[in-house]
């Protein structure tokens, strides 16, 4: 048989088993993170990914690591947060639903104990498939800091990403995906953004790509807009593709993207990883034949995915919504159903 045209793949994370919260340890990261990947392999997932358990920390479970687990290791920068930071922070007022920073930029940036090279080789270790590798933006990671510094949001943000784009360099990762969620909220600033995401895409010796989602705080959306503020975004971006929220949102936004450069290739969200009610197979067919419909054709799909990542629910519906998600593909594509798809039950 063929090969599938539209890939699937996962956007990054997982839910942390209860048993490594219980049990720590770095023999036990490692046979969670194996456990996480088995689980995408035995589905049929086409690009897997980590599940990011090594960034979790219990004292940040709002944000699943993906601010803090950067920003904390790099040196220049204070994770211990005094009553005034909080209070300088929240006059800014930049961002309304955090009321406390992530971190203080104190100094020049700089890579300090974080070596995502390692956390890299730790997982292709692990797996067979080829592997996605995931980090935050650094537009999403410089809103998050209160900056004494630089005292100046471009040049904090284009430093974060020279650390990242360093590190990015020596990933061999299938594909290296940039994950933003500030931004649609924040349209104004596209062309700092896609600057400083640039960088770190340039640096990837693979495959490019940029997640954009409208936050998955608390398994909420907690960003207010629209793709069609983001075109421009789009169209500065040297990415091989994009990952777009869409399941949650819903198809209509989609028309303003069949104006795009078509070298951007597209990853369309099919999986609403914002409720736990888990999609037949036969629903997640039609969604990609609905984008498929308003883009012009599945030519310009080049993966289906959830809409963020899964940290929010529990194991048992991720692992269901995972299995949905490749029979969906198979039934959409005529493909029969695998006996890894046929976890879920493929209906009409």
């Amino acid at each position: 048989m063929s090969a599938p045209r539209i890939l699937t793949t996962l956007v990054g994370s997982y839910p942390i088993p209860s048993w490594l919260v219980a049990h720590p340890g770095e023999q036990a990261l490692k046979d969670a993170t194996a456990v996480v990947l088995h689980i995408q392999e035995l589905a049929g997932i086409d690009l897997v990914v980590d599940g990011e358990l090594y960034r979790f920390d219990p004292d940040h479970p709002e944000t699943n690591g993906m601010i803090e687990y950067f920003v904390r290791q790099m040196d220049g920068i204070r994770s211990e947060i005094r009553r005034a930071d909080i209070d300088l922070f929240r006059s800014q007022a930049h961002l309304g639903f955090r009321k406390r920073p992530a971190a203080v930029v104190e100094g020049p940036v700089g890579e300090g104990t974080l070596n995502l090279v390692e956390a890299y080789d730790r997982v292709a270790a692990l797996s067979l498939h080829p592997v996605k590798f995931t980090l935050t933006s650094p537009y999403m990671l410089a809103r998050m800091l209160l900056d004494t510094h630089y005292r100046d949001q471009a040049a904090l943000t284009l430093a974060l990403a020279d650390v990242l784009a360093a590190q990015v360099r020596s990933i061999e990762a299938a594909c290296v995906q940039v994950d933003e969620a500030n931004l649609p909220g924040r349209p104004e600033d596209a062309e700092l953004a896609a600057e400083a995401i640039n960088r770190i895409l340039d640096a990837v010796p693979n495959k490019p790509a940029v997640h954009l989602c409208f936050g998955n705080y608390g398994g909420q959306r907690i960003q207010s807009g629209t793709w069609a503020r983001l075109v421009k975004f789009f169209d500065l971006l040297r990415a091989d593709h994009v990952v777009l929220e869409l399941a949650r949102p819903g198809y209509g936004d989609l028309e303003v993207l069949r104006e795009i450069n078509p070298k951007l290739k597209l990853g369309v969200g099919v999986i609403d990883i914002k409720t736990t009610v888990v999609e037949k197979p036969g629903e997640v067919a039609r969604r990609i034949q609905m984008a498929a419909d308003v883009l012009g054709g599945a030519e310009r799909i080049a993966y289906v995915h959830p809409d963020c990542g899964f940290w929010m629910l529990a194991r048992s519906i991720a692992d269901a919504k995972i299995h949905a998600l490749v029979a969906g593909r198979d039934l959409f594509e005529g493909r029969p159903a695998s006996e890894r798809s046929r976890f879920a039950e493929v209906t009409a």
